[in-house]
């Protein structure tokens, strides 16, 4: 493809809005042909200054917009099925935020929609296989150097949780990003979860459960602990080391702007996941565009996403009270009997 990869941006919040900014002022070989928000007013905000970018209500209509190549799918969990069918229809690649689908059932008819069509469309938002340092921690657990891996430690820590924010989302919304990591960085599916539950902080919410413990198992034995904590009120902060049987290997220190006065020194924390992981947004955005000029899709696919909708839905049984849950995955369809990447 030599002309710009037109793409219709479905959802015009927080997280679409940016990714409209990143297309239009970021992304190379790309250009916003159409925004969709039920809150046109909303999506007109976005899309604003960009020349030639149409409007819509529904998300339908902007996929049928002149001049849509591709779509990027920013809104809600709850229509992500409805809208990765309709762009299968249409036969348009697709870069969807996490979760696919917040239920492993409408992931697994996403799987099975893509399995039939033949080819893969779809790219999951799973945006930390796209940042240097998890990507530098990849490099060195494939190379072998540390000897196998035993366990991953893991943070996540928000300094507050949106209005709404469920004692759920903890484990399908915050963690479902350090599932997808843990398979990528181990190469192994996640087999068990257990949520554990430490006293809620003071600053959480009255009756969200904050912070959990989940402690994830994997096929070949390796444990994964995340500490998810979403009304830490201090910054963002990510963090995970891998201890192997040679050696281990810690990302996420904090490395802002330090700052020496009065006789005290201070760090800055990133208040928010846009700033920690722009660069990472970026190169996913950039990654995605690449691939879909060239009539290819690369990165977390269809399976990753339904795999993450599984296990996550596996932690909020869990944190119901069921124990330790065993994760239950569908057969793996021959489309991705090769690894994303």
């Amino acid at each position: 493809m030599t002309e710009l990869l037109g793409v219709a941006v479905l959802g015009a919040g927080h997280m679409g809005a940016d990714h409209v900014r990143r297309l239009d002022r970021v992304v190379s070989g790309a250009r916003v042909a159409a925004v969709a928000d039920p809150d046109t007013g909303r999506a007109k905000e976005a899309a604003a200054g960009i020349d030639g970018v149409l409007v819509h209500a529904e998300a339908e209509a902007a996929l049928d917009a002149p001049g849509v190549d591709a779509v990027l799918i920013a809104s809600p969990g709850p229509a992500h099925e409805a809208a990765l069918l309709a762009a299968f229809a249409r036969g348009l690649p697709v870069l969807c935020e996490k979760p696919m689908v917040p239920d492993s059932e409408g992931a697994l008819r996403v799987v099975e929609a893509e399995a039939r069509f033949g080819r893969r469309l779809t790219q999951v938002g799973f945006m930390r296989r796209y940042d240097a340092e998890y990507v530098r921690l990849k490099s060195a657990l494939g190379s072998g150097r540390l000897g196998r891996p035993l366990m991953l430690h893991c943070v996540h820590r928000n300094v507050a949780s949106p209005p709404g924010f469920s004692s759920a989302m903890l484990v399908n919304s915050s963690v479902s990003h350090e599932i997808d990591a843990a398979r990528w960085l181990l190469g192994q599916e996640l087999t068990a979860v257990t949520v554990l539950r430490p006293r809620s902080s003071a600053g959480a919410p009255p009756g969200l459960e904050d912070p959990q413990f989940v402690l994830f198992e994997t096929e070949e034995g390796v444990l994964v602990d995340v500490e998810a904590f979403v009304n830490c009120g201090f910054g963002y902060q990510v963090r995970c080391e891998a201890v192997c049987e040679a050696g281990s290997a810690r990302i996420g220190e904090d490395h802002g702007m330090l700052v020496t006065r009065g006789g005290a020194a201070q760090e800055e924390v990133p208040q928010d996941y846009l700033v920690r992981f722009a660069d990472a947004y970026d190169r996913e955005v950039q990654a995605w565009v690449d691939a879909a000029r060239r009539g290819r899709v690369t990165g977390p696919g269809a399976w990753d996403g339904y795999a993450a909708s599984a296990v996550a839905e596996a932690g909020v049984r869990s944190l119901a009270g069921a124990g330790r849950v065993a994760v239950e995955l569908a057969p793996r369809p021959d489309l991705y009997a090769e690894p994303d990447r």
